[in-house]
This record gives structure tokens, C-alpha cells and sequence, in this order.
């Protein structure tokens, strides 16, 4: 009888995630289109974009046109994200064109928008809650603090709706993914997602907003990693002002997110998932006062809302701030100065390039260090 020989370990597949960036806010995407997009990402380095919407890459679904900017794509060797849109019917009615996809009724709007993106192979589909309400005082750049309906009800109403859209996912093979966006807890984003089945929905792990929620970077990532399928990676500061603390986007790197951290968890929760940088844009293409965003910690109302944030995690999350403001420390530079054009915001996108390929690399090294010769 012979000896079976041992079976062999399956090989480890190199942790090697590819990073793109933000289809909509890559400095020029506003006035050159998509081709254009692409190529210029591709120049700098970039290995994919991650349009916003499927209605980005083409306002009418028209197949041909989608097609030709999936070809694209693929020609260059890019990854190709996309998107559909708000799915909290309190806010739906501030984008017109997801009624519009549809003739007027929503649902099969986004039902279009669906199979339009799954034809192209885009089966990772961005969508978020509310949007942010540039211009309005404290807390009201925020809609979980509407007046005219609760933001449980809000919650209650984005469940449902996404309810409806669970079929139609499933008939699909495609995943609805929630941003961990301004207005939303990531407690509450993994409530709905576990709710309506994590099946069909996911999260894009958007790395900076949940500070406004007053979350610690490495708390959140914790508890979103097992569920993220998207990505939209940018970095921040928190500085304390009177009546709270100022929130301010930087370059990747230069802020408080430890993405050490975080790419160490999404190497194991969620190894095939495409880093896309969200730059914060260029003011040609958003012209525009530079929004001020202050976190009222002050206000009851604004505490209060956070009902499971524990201690510990404020605690920690006021920590990153008052030592960075310690004594001898440097101050923040805004990330968006007065005059923030094109030149800037990609100075400060190939400068989150540049240190999101760093991390990566060591995380990779560390996940799948080299064999050594036997």
C-alpha cells in the first residue's frame, strides 16, 4: 500500500487591492465626461473610477453609451464602479432624475438604473441616505435633524424602500450598497443592512464622514468592515472651536484616520473590495463658497441623537482631537482654502495616492509576507 501523500495548502493569493478614484469629483470630471475621466485617472496613476451614479455615465441608460465606457475601461485595465442614488424617500424628491429614469414612478426607475448597471457588469452599486444641506446653520446641514419628520421615521421609510428593492437585487445578482454617509450612524447603517439581508445590501466605507457622527475611525471600522463592498477613502480633522469642533477634509495621511487600521481589517473581511479615493473636489468644477462644518457637541438636541455611542468611544473620538490641538502640536490646514482649483485638488489627490499605496503595500506585506526559500 503506498503512503498518501500530503495534500498541499492552497496558495495565498497576494493581498493586492487596486485603488481608483471618485468619477465625480477627480478634478475636470464635472466638464470632460467620462472617457475623459478615465484617461486623465489612468495618466496619474489610478486603477479604476468609481462613478457616483450609473446616471453619471449616461442621464438616459442608454445601453450603447454604457457599453463603450465599460469597453473603456477595460482597455485601459481600469476597474468600473458605479452607483444609483438616495433611497431614503424623504430625500428622493431632491433628485428629480431617479423619478425621470423611470417615467415618473421611482421604483422602476431604480429598477432601470439596476439592470442597466448589471448589463455592464457594474453589480456593486453605490446608494446613500440624505444628502448634505450646504448652507444651512449647525445641526440642519444634517436631515437626521429635520423638524418636519423624524429621522427614526426617516430610517423606518429607508427600510422599506430598500424592501422593495430586495427582489429585484436578487433577481439581478446585485448588491445595494449604503454609504457610511454624513447624516446616518454606522450602528444604524448596519441595522438597516442586517434588516433587509446583507444578500443584497452592503456598505461603501466612506472613512471620514462617521467623525461627524462623532465615531472613532478604528471603532467604525471595526464594526462595518464584514460588511463593505465599496469604498470611498478620505481623511480629516477635527478641531475644537467654540460651541464644538470643526470637521475639515485633508489629503490622505494628513488627517486622523489610521488607515493602517483600516485596510488591515478590510484585507480580512473584505480582501477583493477596489480602494477608491473621494477627493475633495476642485472649486471649477463646484464653484461655491467652501462649506464650514461644526459638530455642535454642545447641543443636546446633537448629543442626544447618538444614542448608542458609548462612552468609551466619545471618549476616544475627543482624544484624537485635543491632542492633536495640544501644545507645540501643529494646527490643521484646511484641506479647501479660499482658492482650492484644479491644480490643488490634484496636488492633494496624487498625495492621497501616494500614501493609501504606501499603506497598502505594507498591510500586504505584513497579510502575505514573501515565502522564504525552503
Amino acid at each position: 500500500m503506498r503512503d498518501s501523500k500530503p495534500v498541499p495548502e492552497p496558495a495565498k493569493v497576494p493581498w493586492a487591492p487596486r485603488i481608483g478614484v471618485d468619477g465625480r469629483k477627480f478634478p475636470g470630471a464635472m466638464r470632460g465626461g467620462c472617457h475623459d475621466t478615465l484617461v486623465r485617472a489612468h495618466e496619474a496613476g489610478f486603477e479604476g473610477v468609481f462613478f457616483r451614479t450609473v446616471l453619471d455615465m449616461s442621464p438616459t441608460l442608454d445601453a450603447g453609451e454604457l457599453q463603450e465606457i465599460r469597453d473603456h475601461a477595460d482597455d485601459l485595465g481600469m476597474y468600473l464602479e458605479a452607483g444609483l442614488g438616495k433611497v431614503n424617500p424623504f430625500a428622493t424628491p431632491e433628485t428629480p432624475e431617479l423619478r425621470a429614469a423611470g417615467d415618473g414612478d421611482i421604483l422602476l426607475g431604480f429598477r432601470r438604473m439596476m439592470e442597466a448597471s448589471a448589463r455592464i457588469g457594474c453589480v456593486e452599486l453605490w446608494a446613500a441616505t440624505t444628502n448634505y444641506q450646504l448652507g444651512y446653520p449647525g445641526k440642519f446641514v444634517w436631515d437626521r435633524f429635520r423638524t418636519d419628520v423624524t429621522w427614526s421615521a426617516q430610517l423606518a421609510a429607508t427600510g422599506r424602500f430598500l424592501e422593495r428593492l430586495r427582489p429585484i437585487a436578487l433577481d439581478l445578482g446585485v448588491h445595494i450598497n449604503l454609504e457610511t454617509h454624513e447624516e446616518i450612524t454606522s450602528f444604524e447603517l448596519v441595522d438597516l443592512i442586517e434588516t433587509v439581508g446583507p444578500d443584497v445590501c452592503g456598505i461603501v466605507y466612506d472613512t471620514a464622514n462617521p467623525l461627524q457622527r462623532l465615531e472613532h475611525p478604528r471603532y467604525t471600522a471595526d464594526r462595518v468592515a464584514p460588511y463593505v463592498r465599496q469604498t470611498q477613502l478620505k481623511d480629516c480633522s477635527i478641531t475644537p472651536v467654540e460651541g464644538g469642533y470643526r470637521f475639515d477634509l485633508t489629503p490622505c495621511g494628513d488627517g486622523l484616520v489610521d488607515f493602517a487600521y483600516i485596510l488591515s481589517a478590510l484585507a480580512r473581511t473584505a480582501p477583493g473590495v477596489n480602494l477608491t479615493i473621494e477627493n475633495q473636489e476642485s472649486r471649477a468644477d463646484f464653484p461655491g463658497p467652501t462649506p464650514v462644518t461644526v459638530l455642535p457637541v454642545r447641543d443636546p438636541d446633537f448629543v442626544g441623537s447618538h444614542a448608542d455611542l458609548t462612552v468609551p468611544e466619545f471618549a476616544a473620538f475627543t482624544g484624537l482631537a485635543y491632542d492633536r490641538a495640544a501644545p507645540g502640536s501643529q494646527p490643521w490646514a484646511p484641506a479647501s482654502p479660499a482658492h482650492f482649483g484644479d491644480d490643488e485638488a490634484m496636488a492633494a489627490v496624487l498625495r492621497s495616492l501616494a500614501h493609501l499605496t504606501q499603506v497598502r503595500d505594507r498591510v500586504a506585506a505584513a497579510t502575505h509576507p514573501p515565502a522564504v526559500p525552503a
